[in-house]
């Protein structure tokens, strides 16, 4: 009788927690749309944050909950937009496939040194010496930092230069936002001709700097037959709306520093 009673007591104790629990569990409930985990499982789950959220769960509620477009993921492409606009019974939105270029030729051979850089490789600090160790100041530093940050191996350093490889790139963008040169630009994958230079320097500077830079002369602008060329203080500018990939400025430039980037990504 006398362990009886304590058995009892504990079992009433825990019939009443338990009850308690259950009806907390109701009460404080939160419910979970099982929409969002949905979509969330239609993303890539990187968390690049190049959709402009937190991350993956980030952009799943926002399509969910706030109407977000189906399309705002560059890393899922045209494969989620579609799965998701399928499931959400919405449409896919505009679908607009980017990759990263970098517009610099400025390799260890096309551009002279100011100085031996010995410090730490990082883009950012050699920059704070006088803008990085090569003769232009708005090319390529070439320590890697985009490197770094590449969560899809789509960058390599060859020769002094950061170089983009197509078919890893997805445009989540964090290479260009890395970059303290700001050379590395998200452009549409089927723009064909990129200008290859970011020098803002005077003709003939820029010719002393770098033997594949811009020099403003201006042939490409007189032979684009849709105007899609005009010049951004002494450096040409393909506008990738206008431009219909004829290949004329490539053709005229004396430089070579208009480059034909759909032959090179699916040749």
């Amino acid at each position: 009788m006398d362990i009886l009673i304590p058995i009892l007591v504990i079992a009433g104790l825990g019939l009443a927690f338990g009850l308690g629990l259950s009806y907390a569990s109701k009460v404080f409930e939160v419910k979970v749309d099982e929409r969002i985990a949905a979509v969330r499982e239609m993303l890539p789950g990187a968390n690049c944050g190049a959709c402009g959220y937190s991350g993956c769960d980030g952009l799943a509620e926002a399509i969910v909950n706030e109407g977000a477009p189906a399309s705002r993921c560059p890393v899922g492409g045209v494969a989620a937009a579609n799965a998701i606009s399928d499931y959400m019974g919405v449409d896919e939105g505009s679908i607009d496939v980017k990759e990263a270029r970098v517009l610099c030729q400025g390799t260890c051979e096309n551009t002279a040194a100011k100085y031996e850089y010995n410090g730490i490789d990082d883009c950012h600090a050699a920059n704070l010496l006088s803008g990085g160790m090569n003769a232009c100041n708005f090319g390529c530093i070439g320590l890697g930092s985009c490197k770094k940050v590449c969560m899809f191996d789509a960058i390599v350093v060859e020769n002094g230069l950061a170089r983009v490889i197509p078919e890893n790139c997805t445009g989540c963008g964090k290479c260009v936002a890395e970059c303290p040169k700001n050379i590395i630009k998200l452009i549409p994958v089927m723009s064909g001709f990129t200008v290859k230079c970011s020098s803002h320097d005077k003709g003939a500077l820029t010719r002393k700097n770098c033997t594949v830079g811009c020099i403003g002369c201006q042939k490409c602008v007189k032979a684009c037959p849709n105007a899609a060329i005009a010049m951004n203080n002494n450096l040409a500018v393909i506008d990738a709306e206008k431009c219909i990939n004829c290949g004329e400025c490539e053709k005229v430039c004396p430089q070579k520093c208009i480059a034909n980037t759909i032959v090179k990504r699916f040749a």
